[in-house]
């Protein structure tokens, strides 16, 4: 009987090993070669499911871009005000999982300014993740400019985020200004 291949699994493992190398390295050490000696697989395995250099990246963005959601979607706080601090703080390299995102999600914001294809799920991402964090901040602070604010802390973590994986902001830091913006927010 045909061994059975899954073929999906086949793809994540390349993916991961795409983003192992991004977050050691950066973009530019992403190479069929390369991610086929960290996957552990041969370069005909690498080009059997993948062609390009840039079809690897997009799919690792793919990979990476689910695994945010995915950790982002497993906050549950009860207080609207609680789960907007606890969202912006699964934003920075605080845990170990953002830790190992965070590297490959900075290469690939650098990567989008001047790959459209990258950049464009970025924008949406950008204008639902803006909406979500004005209704947030509706729903703690009703009246003020919740949609400028959102748009505000969005960019205060995005630069956060470079700042605690430069070390320039220590992660105990960071919360302490998350809490201190928030603050600012809401009165």
């Amino acid at each position: 009987m045909p061994k059975q291949v899954d073929h999906d699994e086949r793809r994540r493992q390349i993916g991961d090993a795409v983003c192992r190398l991004i977050a050691a390295r950066g973009l530019d050490a992403v190479s069929l070669r390369h991610v086929a000696a960290e996957a552990n697989v041969s370069m005909g395995r690498v080009q059997h499911y993948f062609g390009t250099k840039d079809e690897m990246l997009m799919f690792a963005f793919e990979m990476i871009s689910e695994r945010v959601g995915a950790r982002l979607g497993e906050v549950f706080p009860d207080d609207p005000a609680q789960y907007l601090r606890a969202i912006l703080l699964e934003l920075l390299p605080l845990s170990p999982a953002a830790r190992a995102e965070a590297p490959v999600l900075a290469a690939f914001l650098a990567h989008a300014v001047v790959e459209p294809r990258v950049a464009e799920p970025l924008r949406q991402g950008h204008g639902e993740m803006v909406a979500w964090l004005a209704g947030m901040i509706s729903s703690v602070r009703p009246g003020g400019d919740s949609e400028r604010d959102a748009m505000a802390l969005l960019a205060f973590v995005d630069g956060l985020m470079l700042q605690v994986l430069m070390g320039q902001v220590s992660p105990k830091a960071a919360e302490a200004l998350v809490d201190h913006q928030l603050g600012r927010v809401f009165t």
